[in-house]
Formats: C-alpha cells, structure tokens, sequence
C-alpha cells in the first residue's frame, strides 16, 4: 500500500475513533464503529457458518448439561440478548461466544473442565467477550483499515457485503491479550454471581496448562498464560468468593450434571 494511502486510512481510523469512542465494563477505550444490531447480526451469520461447517451433538445428556451450566447465567446478565447455544462435537478443548449471544461449546472442552463450575468458568469468560463488546472494537478497527470512512459511516445501511465481511472477521480475528484479561476477571465476577464456586476458575486454567503439555491447548493459543491468568484471578478471589456466598444465599445455586 503507497504511503498516501496508508497516512489517508490512518486520518479516517483517527477521525472516526474520535467519533465513535466507547469505555469497556473495565474502562478501557474502544472504538466503536458498529452498532449492536449489525453485530448481531454478523454474530448470527457467523454462527450458521459455524453450525454448516462443523458437527452440532445430538448426545442429548451433553446438551442438557451445557445448557443447564449456560442458562444460569442468564438472570444476572444485562443487555437483552437472545442467548441461543450449540454443542460441537470436536476434540478441541474450546468454546467461543458470538454478538448477539450465539454461544458455542465443543465437546473436548467437557473432557478438561471436570465440573459445572470450571465449565462455567470458559462459558462466563466467552459470554463477557460479548458484553464488553470485544468483537465490535476488533471488526470495527479491521472494516476501518480495508474499507475506510465511506462505507461505514453508512449507518445502519450497512452493505450486506460488508456484514459478511464481519461476520468472516468473526471467526479469524484473535482477541488481544488485553481483551482476554478483561472476560477472564469479568468472567469470574459472572459465574460468582451466578452462583459457581469461582475458586474452581484456578483448578480449570491448571486443567489447561496440564492438558496443553510443553505447548497449549486450541483455547489458550491466543491467551494470557496460565500461570498469569491464574495470578490475577487470585487476586480478585476474595471479592469473587463474597459475590459467590451472597448469590448462594439468594437461592442462586446451579445443579447442572452431565
């Protein structure tokens, strides 16, 4: 790309993240050029994509017991999203979360997360992936860099061209390291509130380490190390086990088993 033509994409990037600034539940700054419903709607193509591609489980105990783990989330989670889940039957130990609250969870996760609580543990990290809009700020920078001010500044009459072009940007970007800290403490603060033994969090990330071996599981390829990841949850455990206490004691105690 000539240098004109570099300096003239970074001007537009600069003039619309003026524009189009938004502040994490963390309050970090983010750009924020997409509205909801466009990623809701990317999130969707995105996870019919997902559902073509890969083998959805028909193992109806499986399903039951993710859902159970997935729905108890859903009374403490704001911003009314149509939670809708699929279990992939795959070895990876993943699972991911769309805009709009497209949920899934591929079966060799099950094989490391021993319990409700460590599987909710991955589940509240990807379902504050989308609360704290972390996919919206990735697509957003990327349709800046390839397609400039002009198309996006269309508003809500976003070319169905450019939603497939999100909806691909979806399933290829990675997260950075700074969005996966933030669903990790927010993810803790969902499963406690939620009423999952947040301590179970560290048991499930030494899981990983384990299973990964001299390398890394698919999960955390992209992610923070265990060991610092581990660190900082510690940190933020005795806030997350009062949270845990106080949503027991308000009836809030999840009975999920596969």
């Amino acid at each position: 790309m000539a240098l004109p033509r570099i300096l003239g994409v970074l001007a537009c990037i600069a003039t619309l993240a003026l524009a189009a600034c938004a502040t994490s539940p963390t309050g970090r700054s983010q750009v924020m050029l997409v509205s909801e419903a466009q990623m809701a709607e990317m999130g969707a193509e995105a996870f019919n994509q997902m559902k073509s591609e890969l083998t959805v489980s028909g193992d109806a105990a499986t399903i039951r017991y993710v859902n159970c783990v997935a729905e108890a989330f859903i009374p403490i989670i704001e911003g009314g999203y149509a939670w809708e889940l699929a279990v992939f039957e795959n070895e990876a130990a993943n699972a991911f979360a769309l805009p709009g609250g497209k949920v899934g969870v591929f079966t060799g996760l099950l094989n490391v997360a021993e319990n409700q609580h460590q599987l909710a543990t991955v589940i509240g990290h990807e379902i504050a992936h989308v609360t704290a809009r972390h996919s919206a700020a990735r697509v957003s920078s990327q349709l800046a860099t390839q397609l400039g001010v002009s198309v996006l500044a269309r508003g809500t009459g976003m070319d169905p061209q450019v939603i497939g072009m999100g909806a691909n940007l979806l399933l290829t970007l990675p997260f950075s390291r700074a969005d996966e800290s933030e669903a990790d403490l927010l993810g803790l603060d969902y499963m406690a509130r939620a009423g999952f033994d947040p301590r179970q969090s560290v048991m499930l990330w030494r899981n990983m380490e384990r299973v990964g071996g001299g390398g890394t599981s698919d999960f955390m390829s992209t992610h923070p190390s265990p060991q610092n990841r581990i660190q900082e949850l510690e940190r933020r455990m005795i806030n997350a086990t009062a949270s845990y206490d106080n949503a027991r004691a308000a009836g809030r105690r999840p009975d999920c088993n596969r």
